[in-house]
């Protein structure tokens, strides 16, 4: 419920608060007196986009604050969720907006962010604005409504996750199939690819080895001639060291430097006799077959090296190790798809059961709408309205279920029934709108409800039976259902329905207009109410009809 309303340096406003009581309150006052800024301030406090433009003439802040009490179980277990202080049952709404454009929000004292307000507002007031009611003609409110009067919200979360997974593997399965099929058709290319290679029978390093061979085979004669010159001259050295190693070993008993030097000479001559060896053993020969296949290979290699971009044959065989994955990967891959379907056929199948039993549970709560609106709309001048809730299956299912709901609605026998903004007047949708916020007072459990001129188009005894409706969502017998009417009107007859009255009004001073706002006692009621019968004059048969309206004692 809705205690104050503070607003100070708003528009028109410099400084105002406002107490408000539990029931159906109501506030009038003329055209201009700036009801409409009031509603402004309190959209702003609620969440609303906040304009510096909006602040008061030479002030630098404008502040906007609300208490609220008699929360419901949701609004309590949102000050759990974002770990806020919540005490009493009460919690306040403060909103500051600064000249530089800066917009600071808080709750309970505590900083929060424009979204929390949001979130909390929502279950704190429900403001019925002019514009809101052309949502009636909305598809996604209609639903709400609906879902609101089911009370199924359990089942409607469990199909929002069903659907939420089984979108998510449907999404993935779609990007899988896209991949198999980009996969399918390059799967030629990448098998003559891997092929290629692969019938190549390539060896890490054999590049080296066949190129350091080509050089041997290119170079045979050569490396033949000079071996030989090698050994013939070897031959000589050879024996010629064995001579000196004998020659100095003779003089060793007399010189004794002689054993080491000879010793040396003989490790000499045995080296000479190795390389010698070593050279005789070496059978390098010109062989022209060998000489092309080395060349064939290189080429091979040389080729495939161009071809793939690689600078040695350890790449190409990554490459070709990458192929193969490839290869296994596409093969693979229908598999993996298959598996996707299935699971998501599952997820679908699943979805669709939780959505079959939504369906159950919205044709149950649609058949009581119809209903109690029919019953609520008859004595609000439609005798003859029939109102049908509408549902149309959809081909596939949708976030919100595999369904959707029009209302239909005639005020006449002669007239079947059709949508709303075909066939409804402003009145009319105005009734039918105030029969629904009546209708789902007790279902959400909304603490205050706001009504901005709701009462367009109608007067007299309509207006008289609308005004009832919105004293009777204050006077529910459902104990657990408080809910707080607050009207905005300029309708007498609705106005003297109100438990409390408050008046809007303007003054000019030499400081420019100020809006106030003033809670009516009996007999400044009165004269309000008969302002709003006759005019500024007010007649003495006025003033009988207000009290008639007021059901207070003429003769007073």
């Amino acid at each position: 419920m809705l205690n104050n309303l503070h607003i100070q340096n708003y528009a028109l406003i410099e400084s105002l608060d406002i107490d408000f009581q539990s029931g159906f309150s109501v506030i009038t006052g003329e055209t201009g007196a700036g009801k409409s800024i009031i509603l402004g301030a309190l959209s702003i406090l609620l969440g609303n986009r906040a304009d510096s433009t909006a602040i008061a003439p030479a002030a630098r802040r404008c502040i906007v604050e609300a208490t609220f009490s008699q929360l419901s179980d949701k609004a309590a277990a949102f000050f759990q969720n974002h770990d806020l202080d919540f005490y009493d049952n009460e919690c306040t709404i403060r909103r500051e907006l600064t000249d530089s454009g800066k917009s600071r929000a808080f709750i309970n004292d505590t900083p929060v962010s424009l979204s929390q307000v949001k979130e909390l507002s929502t279950l704190l007031v429900d403001v019925h604005s002019q514009h809101q009611t052309l949502l009636l003609n909305n598809a996604d409110f209609q639903l709400d409504v609906l879902d609101s009067v089911a009370g199924d919200d359990k089942i409607l979360d469990a199909y929002h996750a069903d659907y939420r997974q089984y979108i998510d593997v449907s999404h993935k399965l779609q990007q899988l199939e896209q991949q198999a099929e980009q996969s399918r058709e390059a799967l030629d290319f990448i098998q003559f690819q891997h092929n290629e290679l692969q019938s190549a029978n390539l060896v890490d390093g054999e590049q080296e080895e066949l190129e350091e061979e080509l050089l041997i085979l290119e170079n045979a004669e050569s490396i033949k001639q000079a071996i030989f010159d090698a050994q013939h001259l070897l031959a000589d050295i050879t024996e010629k060291t064995h001579t000196a190693s004998r020659t100095i070993d003779k003089i060793a008993n007399v010189f004794q430097p002689a054993v080491q030097l000879a010793e040396r000479l003989d490790s000499c001559a045995i080296e000479l006799d190795d390389i010698d060896s070593t050279l005789a053993a070496n059978d390098t020969t010109f062989d022209p077959q060998r000489l092309e296949e080395v060349n064939q290979r290189l080429d091979t290699i040389y080729s495939l090296q161009k071809k793939y971009h690689k600078a040695t044959v350890g790449e190409l065989l990554q490459l070709q190790a990458e192929l193969s994955d490839k290869l296994n990967s596409i093969i693979n891959h229908d598999d993996i798809v298959l598996e996707k379907r299935r699971l998501c056929k599952e997820l679908h199948d699943k979805a669709l059961s939780t959505a079959v039993k939504l369906t159950a549970i919205r044709k149950q709560a649609a058949a009581k709408i119809e209903q109690e609106l029919i019953a609520r709309l008859k004595p609000m001048g439609l005798p003859n309205i029939s109102f049908v809730v509408q549902f149309t299956s959809l081909d596939e299912l949708a976030p919100f279920g595999q369904e959707k709901v029009c209302f239909l609605f005639s005020s006449n026998k002669s007239t079947s029934p059709r949508s709303l903004e075909k066939i409804a007047s402003g009145g009319e949708i105005a009734r039918v709108m105030l029969s629904l916020k009546a209708m789902l007072a007790a279902h959400r459990q909304l603490p205050t409800i706001i009504f901005d001129e709701i009462d367009t188009g109608v007067s007299g005894r309509i207006a008289d039976e609308m005004g009832s409706a919105m004293e009777g969502i204050c006077n529910s017998t459902d104990s657990s259902n408080t809910t707080q009417v607050i009207c905005i009107t300029h309708n007498p007859q609705i106005a003297a329905r109100g438990h409390q009255h408050y008046r809007v009004f303007k003054e000019d001073t030499v400081l420019g207009a100020h809006t106030y706002i003033e809670q009516l006692d009996s007999n400044q009621r009165i004269h309000e109410i008969a302002k709003m019968l006759s005019g500024s004059d007010v007649s003495e048969a006025a003033i009988s009809n207000a009290k008639t309206l007021l059901k207070y004692d003429t003769q007073d």
